[in-house]
């Protein structure tokens, strides 16, 4: 077949010429393009010929997407011709794209005679530059092409693909002019069909600057009535994320969720970007890879060398710089400024904003023009714009600033103070993460400071700094470098050391340490904070050491001490009207009285206006949240939402949305919306999280997974084991532990959800080796998979592996009930634990002796304080034990319930398995009541079956209807409910029985 590049009878050909650094990857982000471009071909295949200008930035996923396409009609019998323009600068090759058609086609013997017919083209592709002179005439040349075009779309559907325009050489834009302007877009005269043909064709529109002759064709070619255009604009965060994931497949081992988020924001939207930065040695590193660099910088070195001074200058201010500042930096006349800005805007470098600014358009490229400068002209600029900065007052929003320039030029006592400056600010503004960063910048220059060119006050005791730097991780969600940090300042104490501060030092420790659940040295520091003070007289530092150690002795059982100790620092607190210590007293006492209690509200309410009004925030994110899960421990789960949302709210305002309290609240409002069935909020709201979270954030989303299983989402096993690796994160143990217990029951797996749930459980237990609450639901779980196996064996005759399976039954129903039967305070879980309870019985009954209705009844009724989902699985061996005892109207009824709550949910797998009970028992035609005829299938159903009568599978409805395969497999079984069949055939079937479908039959 030839080397061209092309596509010819739907062979893919090797070889050929491509501008495209991008290696082609998966279809991931382009979807809805995607689906533009087939739609277009489609209107050709049916005789409409159509053009489409494909505009969009270098490595944007042009050609990625122009290749998926032309892979697509290829598959589809289309003739797919492939030309490539190239960057050879004044002096282009003249019709380099079509002279590579035109070799694809020759080099295929079928097209001989066609080309044999039109001799300007056998001249063409035997000449060399100046051919097109001696030819007799251009029109003849473009009509031949035309022809030759219109000949080949008249065999079969073609499309050409035209990559690069914006290298275009002068004669191939006038032919591309005359081939859609006069040639094969045209209709024929009396309403005949037209040339089957497709053209796309790609360009860059960054490189497009205000005098590129591209410009004039393009403003033509779209008043065209058959050319459109399309352009790809940067892709959105969530896509460049998950082209990362599909493209990560081929690293080693999984990438930490910071370095996929780090290398989304420097991509800003860019494929090509994306990919770049994931191939570095160390994708989650700063700097620019050298390939990526390369061709960043090859439009850079195409300005003036004026420009190029402005652009360096421009790349140590930072991506964004004043108009004036810039001016004096560079040290340029005003006109040679101005000269250099209008060239670096129109080649598309720098962008100009309505506030005198001027920004890089991409912070990558700002990256490499920095890296390309040399050290010491990098140390000069920012000297000299620290100095002008520091020259316009010393303000608070410019700390920031000043600090990194005087820190890059090595002015290391100005860089210390500004620094601080800049903590302060950042503290004032509610940022934590930048608070620590600069106090994190401070303390890496304390040592290389002179004593006496520190500055005083706060600022000048390092081991103050460091506390202050553990509080500002932690409210950054920074666990483990709060720790750090505060085990550094434990370092530094000296033995001669102020015993408040060195209390301070130990107390900071222990809380810290409670929030990465190492409990057991939580407490120990605690108790030692405690004894470095006296209690009498009381200190503030004693009443906070003692509130945190009343704090890590509830944590490892110790509940005597922690309420004695929690009861004498309230008096202490009260005597010395400590109102923030006060309510984070009050939250510790209300613990022990129960949250749901009146007694234990009260409390909490109280604290809630303490800390309010004492403007401690983080002591009243605690009350906000013990008030949400006391109201959600209850079943109360519509009170719950409105003390989260008042919570999110008040931790936004503060900016301590990414500390510990609040992160608690963001999984237990999705644990909520999931609970009471608003599933799509909770999927919804669990990906707007996923972008913002800290790494020790990434259990929120967790309820969100609990969905994608109930839909049926295998991915979720990998994503739930993505968040057991790294550091041990109490609550991302959890939520694994659920979601593959469960999981692993549900592909009836016992052995395996088995083991889950006995290694998770283990991990949980505390250092007392209590059992975690969550206990009572993992069992339930894994017991579902153990009823089975052991009805299983006694079906199949092994008595050995039944008797092993009820015994493994026993165990784990003894589990559930120690869980649930102890709770909070050793008191009885609340409604959600006794449904789980319910539960268990129910399985382990059924693993011993088989259904009991009256056992299911009870779990039906035990989750009808609110979780709709669990209510309906446990309506399905309801049903099931009901027909066993000849119950059948109860039977028909619970399964119906199970079935509307599965379909109204998107519950797949739940929704097949009821649709297979009703049908194997015959209990009732399970279509929605009240319906019939067509009206009872929705538009897309309809869509669905027309699709299931030509005998098409679920992947290739999907890929008509522009679905996935899973969403039509929903579609396939919701018809095949509503229609009461047992398969597609007799789906069909009925469909041609009832006119929902006409014509005739196939296969």
């Amino acid at each position: 077949m030839g080397r061209g590049r092309g596509v010819v009878g739907g062979a893919c050909q090797d070889g050929g010429v491509s501008n495209s650094a991008f290696t082609v990857t998966p279809l991931v982000g382009r979807e809805e393009e995607f689906a533009r471009l087939t739609g277009v071909l489609e209107r050709a295949r049916g005789g409409e010929a159509r053009a489409v200008l494909v505009a969009g930035d270098a490595g944007v996923g042009k050609t990625r997407l122009l290749d998926e396409v032309s892979a697509r009609a290829a598959r589809d019998g289309v003739t797919v011709l492939t030309g490539h323009c190239v960057d050879l600068g004044d002096v282009g090759l003249p019709y380099l794209p079509f002279t590579e058609v035109l070799g694809a086609l020759a080099a295929d013997e079928r097209f001989e005679p066609v080309l044999a017919a039109r001799p300007a083209l056998g001249r063409l592709l035997g000449c060399g530059a100046d051919s097109a002179r001696d030819m007799g005439g251009r029109l003849w040349l473009f009509e031949d092409v035309a022809g030759l075009l219109t000949d080949l779309a008249q065999t079969a559907p073609l499309l050409i693909v035209l990559e690069d325009l914006h290298w275009a050489d002068q004669s191939s834009r006038d032919l591309l002019r005359f081939l859609l302007s006069r040639g094969v877009l045209q209709r024929p005269a009396g309403g005949a069909p037209g040339s089957r043909l497709a053209l796309l064709a790609s360009y860059r529109a960054d490189d497009l600057h205000r005098r590129h002759p591209l410009r004039p064709l393009l403003a033509e070619l779209v008043r065209l009535p058959s050319v459109e255009r399309l352009e790809l604009r940067p892709m959105a965060d969530a896509e460049v994320t998950r082209l990362v994931r599909v493209l990560q497949d081929d690293q080693q081992g999984p990438l930490p969720e910071a370095t996929v988020r780090r290398i989304v924001e420097r991509a800003e939207g860019n494929a090509f970007y994306a990919q770049e930065l994931l191939a570095a040695t160390d994708p989650g590193a700063g700097g620019v890879p050298d390939a990526l660099a390369d061709v960043l910088l090859i439009r850079f070195e195409q300005v003036s060398d004026t420009t190029q001074q402005v652009l360096r200058t421009a790349a140590v201010a930072g991506r964004r710089v004043e108009h004036g500042l810039l001016r004096e930096a560079a040290g340029l006349p005003e006109e040679a400024l101005e000269t250099a800005l209008r060239e670096a805007v129109e080649r598309r470098l720098l962008v100009s904003a309505d506030d005198d600014t001027y920004s890089f358009r991409h912070a990558l490229a700002r990256e490499a023009v920095y890296a390309d400068l040399l050290p010491g002209e990098r140390a000069r600029l920012h000297g000299a714009f620290a100095r002008l900065l520091a020259g316009r007052g010393r303000s608070a929003e410019t700390a920031a600033e000043r600090a990194h320039h005087y820190r890059e030029s090595h002015d290391l006592p100005e860089a210390l103070t500004a620094s601080l400056e800049a903590a302060d600010h950042a503290k004032r503004l509610g940022a934590p993460a930048e608070e620590l960063r600069h106090l994190e910048a401070a303390l890496d220059l304390w040592v290389s400071v002179p004593a006496e060119a520190r500055p005083e006050g706060e600022g000048g005791d390092r081991i103050t700094l460091m506390l202050r730097a553990s509080a500002a991780a932690a409210h950054a969600g920074e666990s483990h470098r709060a720790v750090s940090l505060a085990r550094a300042a434990l370092a530094g104490v000296g033995r001669d050391a102020d015993s408040e501060l060195a209390a301070r030092v130990r107390y900071t420790l222990a809380g810290n340490l409670l929030d990465v659940d190492s409990l057991t040295a939580a407490y120990a520091y605690s108790s030692e904070a405690l004894a470095l003070i006296p209690a009498d007289p009381p200190s503030p530092t004693w009443v906070w050491a003692a509130a945190t150690h009343a704090l890590t002795a509830r944590q490892v059982g110790k509940a005597e001490i922690a309420q004695r100790v929690a009861q004498q620092a309230l008096k202490a607190a009260e005597a010395l009207d400590l109102t923030d210590a006060r309510a984070d007293l009050l939250v510790s006492l209300a613990y022990f009285d129960g949250r749901r209690s009146p007694e234990g509200r009260a409390r909490l309410l109280e604290a809630r206006e303490l800390a309010r009004g004492s403007g401690n925030a983080p002591v009243e994110l605690r009350a906000l949240f013990h008030l949400a899960i006391g109201a959600f421990e209850a079943g109360a789960l519509e009170e719950c939402l409105p003390w989260l949302d008042e919570g999110l709210d008040r931790a936004r305002g503060a900016g301590l949305l990414s500390s510990p309290y609040p992160l608690e609240m963001r999984y237990l409002r999705l644990m909520a919306l999931y609970s009471v069935g608003r599933w799509d909020d909770c999927v919804r709201a669990a990906e707007q999280d996923t972008g913002v979270l800290p790494a020790a954030g990434a259990f929120t989303v967790g309820p969100a997974l609990f969905v994608r299983l109930a839909r049926g989402d295998a991915s979720v096993v990998e994503r739930a084991e993505e968040l057991l690796r790294g550091p041990f994160e109490w609550m991302s143990v959890l939520v694994a532990g659920i979601v593959l217990t469960d999981a692993a029951a549900q592909r009836g797996d016992a052995e395996g959800s088995v083991a889950r749930m006995r290694s998770l459980v283990e991990t949980l237990k505390d250092d007392s080796g209590t059992l975690p609450d969550v206990t009572v639901r993992l069992a339930a779980l894994a017991l579902s998979a153990v009823a089975d196996a052991a009805v299983a064996s006694r079906a199949s005759g092994d008595e050995p592996a039944a008797r092993r399976w009820t015994d493994t039954a026993a165990e784990l129903v003894g589990l559930a009930r120690q869980s649930a039967g102890r709770g909070v305070n050793g008191r009885r879980q609340g409604p959600e634990g006794l449904a789980w309870l319910a539960r268990a019985e129910a399985e382990c009954i059924r693993a011993q002796r088989g259904l009991d209705p009256e056992a299911w009844a009870a779990a039906v009724n035990a989750f009808d304080y609110g979780d709709p989902y669990e209510q309906a699985r446990a309506r399905v061996p309801f049903a099931e034990a009901l027909l066993a005892a000849d119950r059948r109207e109860e039977a028909a009824a619970e399964a119906k319930a199970a079935r509307e709550t599965a379909a109204r949910l998107g519950a797949t797998p739940l929704l097949e398995r009821v649709d297979a009970l009703l049908r194997r028992a015959r209990l009732a035609d399970p279509a929605p009541a009240g319906s019939s005829g067509p009206a009872r299938l929705t538009a897309r159903e309809q869509d669905v079956l027309r699709l299931l009568a030509l005998g098409r599978s679920n992947r290739q409805i999907g890929e008509e209807l522009f679905i996935t395969g899973k969403t039509a497999s929903v579609h396939v079984s919701n018809i095949l409910a509503k229609l009461g069949a047992a398969s597609r055939t007799e789906a069909v079937a009925i469909a041609y029985r009832e006119g929902l479908i006409t014509g005739e039959r196939t296969g």
